[in-house]
């Protein structure tokens, strides 16, 4: 695992011991998603939720994002996004929240932090993409403008985002898990 493009290029990343603690977005996976963001990155901010080792966040600072907040409530994924940060040498540029996705995002509205990108990669099959979903729905950190894109297995329902104020713009499929691109409505 590596960072693919930008100021960090080719920077090796590490990311928590066991496949219940994480799953790493492969280059190839990542490549594509950014491929489609890339233009829009530069001076975002950018809320990598469930971050586990960081490397979405940190492909954004990468490519050119001023800030990224990092959250995951993981011991081990915290010490990875920070060493991570630091070897990459985007440190000042990120901030690492070490706690569940409610708490963060009650967090960022305190702070006043508006995100141009929402990027979250949820345990597979606990359904949290839809708790996130609606916390967001009501808060000030995002708006109609911010691109959310949650990774999920290939078979997890998002029927529900419109009754929720979202809408779907673009899902990207992959062999077994897809990107969903959304925005709120309002």
């Amino acid at each position: 695992m590596r960072v693919i493009a930008g100021s960090a290029r080719s920077v090796p990343l590490v990311a928590p011991r066991g496949k219940d603690v994480t799953r790493p977005t492969t280059d190839k996976i990542k490549e594509t998603l950014f491929n489609i963001l890339n233009f829009d990155l530069p001076g975002s901010n950018f809320l990598d939720l469930f971050a586990g080792s960081g490397g979405i966040g940190i492909e954004a600072l990468s490519r050119g994002a001023e800030y990224a907040a990092f959250v995951d409530n993981s011991k081990d994924a915290a010490d990875c996004i920070n060493y991570n940060l630091k070897h990459t040498k985007l440190d000042s540029k990120g901030q690492l929240l070490k706690t569940d996705y409610l708490r963060a995002i009650a967090t960022l509205e305190s702070m006043g932090k508006k995100f141009e990108f929402v990027f979250m990669d949820p345990p597979y099959e606990e359904y949290l993409e839809k708790n996130v979903l609606e916390r967001l729905s009501a808060s000030d950190i995002i708006d109609k403008e911010t691109v959310i894109i949650v990774e999920a297995s290939d078979h997890t329902d998002f029927s529900y985002v419109d009754d929720l104020g979202y809408t779907i713009d673009r899902i990207k499929n992959y062999k077994s898990k897809m990107h969903v691109f959304m925005h709120r409505n309002n």
